[in-house]
């Protein structure tokens, strides 16, 4: 690895921090820098997994004063993107490597569209919240979609996080904030699962690793205390640039 390369990775992984605690879909940024530099696409998921697991963590104590008193509540769907997590990696770890270079190009689509309706999610769900009484509480559909989203996620980690807040606003009457704080802890827990199993059994680049798990803790600190104030739609269309960008590249691989 050159030393250019390391500072890309670097700033990949601080950037990718930043955009996961505050949107979602850093491995927008990341996976296509790597797979960019020559990495394949299974090492690039991989290695970009177990690096930006440290970020997630960063970022959901960052979101710790929107989660106070809320932790049991957050702990039964953790457990439900725990076991997501798990049949994500076996998926990724048992279907053929040409299955999983041909699926990538659509997922990465995927989160593009994803990134693009957030907006229009995180609105509907505050009208949402303002319009209804109701107290909805967290139900066997809820735990049912976020452990399919952990399974997206332990497979493919991009956008995971527009996922999960787009399922909780439908079936959760939380404040905006707070989900995006339970948001960050599930997608925490679907990144050190996955990239607990990938460190032993997958192909990893422990140089990358390191790198993008320095750059995405800063990251992960800088989007709770500053990324607020960063506007949503430069974050967005930075996001949605690279992965066209990643989406054409892999097409023509």
């Amino acid at each position: 690895m050159t030393w250019w390369h390391a500072v890309v990775i670097f700033v990949a992984g601080l950037w990718a921090g930043t955009i996961n605690t505050v949107v979602g879909s850093g491995t927008l940024v990341t996976f296509p820098v790597l797979v960019a530099l020559g990495y394949s696409p299974l090492t690039a998921t991989t290695s970009n997994a177990i690096g930006l697991a440290p970020g997630t963590v960063s970022g959901a104590i960052g979101y710790r004063e929107e989660l106070k008193g809320y932790w049991p509540q957050v702990a039964k769907l953790a457990v439900a993107s725990f076991f997501g997590a798990i049949c994500g990696t076996i998926l990724l770890l048992s279907l053929p490597k040409d299955a999983f270079e041909t699926i990538v190009p659509a997922l990465v689509g995927l989160a593009v569209v994803l990134v693009i309706v957030q907006p229009r999610v995180a609105a509907w769900v505050a009208k949402r919240r303002e319009e209804n009484g109701k107290v909805h509480k967290i139900g066997p559909l809820l735990i049912f979609l976020i452990f399919l989203i952990g399974i997206y996620g332990g497979y493919f980690t991009a956008a995971q996080g527009v996922m999960m807040v787009a399922v909780m606003g439908m079936l959760m009457s939380e404040s905006l904030q707070r989900l995006n704080g339970v948001k960050n802890a599930l997608s925490a827990v679907v990144n050190i699962v996955a990239g607990t199993i990938y460190a032993f059994i997958a192909p990893v680049s422990w140089p990358v690793v390191g790198l993008l798990a320095v750059g995405s803790v800063i990251g992960g600190q800088l989007g709770a205390k500053i990324g607020r104030k960063l506007s949503p739609k430069v974050l967005r269309g930075v996001i949605v640039v690279v992965g066209v960008a990643a989406m054409v590249q892999l097409l023509l691989k």
